[in-house]
């Protein structure tokens, strides 16, 4: 991040993803530090089912957003950037309304690969679903 406080740095966060599919079902980064970064996203219309659950892809989306952020504040952004290579998902419990709240964690900060864990929780704490993202860090030029 180019500012110095940690508000300042969401606020700058917040304005690069705007128009961008977190803001489209209204994911919002939360917290951040050196090994991790956190968010919440709702249950609502833009997130659940036709059956009224929340979606296995809203799910994955924020594990995938998170884990893409965390490993993009790793790396020097001018030159370089991760893209996402595989994604494995376990959802654990349903939800129908309300928040869910995502923490991603590293397992693996390398030059070229990075491995990120993400849990994801209910407004009570509850588990709702696992991930493991693994990103590639590859030179800015080709992508």
């Amino acid at each position: 991040m180019k500012t110095s406080t940690k508000k300042e740095a969401l606020k700058e966060l917040k304005e690069f993803y705007q128009d961008s599919m977190l803001s489209a079902i209204g994911i919002d980064i939360i917290d951040f530090g050196d090994d991790f970064v956190s968010g919440k996203m709702p249950v609502d219309h833009r997130t659940v089912q036709p059956y009224g659950l929340l979606h296995g892809g809203a799910s994955a989306a924020l594990a995938e957003s998170l884990g893409s952020i965390a490993a993009g504040i790793q790396i020097d952004r001018n030159a370089k950037s991760v893209v996402g290579i595989e994604l494995n998902i376990n959802h654990l419990k349903s939800v129908k309304s309300g928040w869910v709240f995502g923490k991603a964690t590293p397992v693996k900060i390398g030059k070229r690969i990075q491995v990120w864990d993400i849990h994801i929780r209910d407004e009570i704490n509850v588990p709702v679903s696992v991930s493991r993202l693994t990103l590639a860090v590859v030179d800015k030029k080709s992508v």
